[in-house]
């Protein structure tokens, strides 16, 4: 049978208290360093949390992922996705989020917990603007903290290593194994790499 643990006296007494360079490292704004971390992310993995449970988003851009609006605000362009819109229901129900950033190559994470609003205002989309599109809305969030990550995680997955991707299923095989083979399998897996080409904004 398992043991759970019902209260937080519980896990501190098994934990323990954190070091202090874990406190110690939080900041509630940008800092000259954080921003420099942050400015060279193009991934970070959007979380939310809403009436229907909770999303963790991947979020690209071939630049920096947000752009800082000021040293409390960060901006996020809302590229062309599936059209699920996740965590942007999320958010308009409740505007708690987290953001991970990541960079290839370093075992570091920041993350950033703050409230995010989605606005449609037209110059906030028109600084993202790119090869002629611009995000049909974006995500503003207010910073309410921002620390590194343990990197212990990272380097323990290896995370930047080898390729370790081959005899994957691919997004059509899923597809197809979800819709009884009505959809996805090898012509979607064909089309897929144009399609998305053509669509990435």
């Amino acid at each position: 049978m398992a043991e759970w643990v019902e209260d937080i006296a519980a896990l501190e007494a098994l934990y323990g208290t954190p070091g202090t360079a874990s406190l110690r490292k939080v900041a509630h704004q940008m800092t000259p360093l954080y921003r420099k971390w942050i400015m060279a992310s193009r991934f970070c993995v959007l979380s939310t949390v809403g009436p229907d449970g909770t999303d963790g988003s991947p979020r690209g851009d071939d630049g920096p992922v947000v752009a800082e609006l000021d040293e409390q605000t960060l901006i996020m362009p809302d590229w062309r996705g599936n059209n699920r819109m996740d965590s942007l229901r999320n958010i308009v129900q409740d505007g708690r989020v987290s953001l991970m950033f990541m960079v290839p190559g370093s075992t570091n994470v920041v993350r950033v917990n703050g409230q995010a609003k989605v606005s449609l205002d037209a110059g906030l989309r028109a600084r993202f603007e790119d090869r002629g599109r611009e995000p049909r809305s974006v995500i503003v969030i207010r910073i309410g903290e921002i620390y590194s990550q343990c990197a212990r995680a990272v380097m323990r997955a290896g995370l930047w290593g080898a390729d370790e991707s081959a005899g994957l299923p691919s997004m059509g095989d899923i597809l197809a194994e979800q819709t009884e083979g009505e959809e996805g399998g090898a012509a979607y897996d064909a089309a897929w790499p144009e399609r998305a080409a053509k669509s990435l904004w």
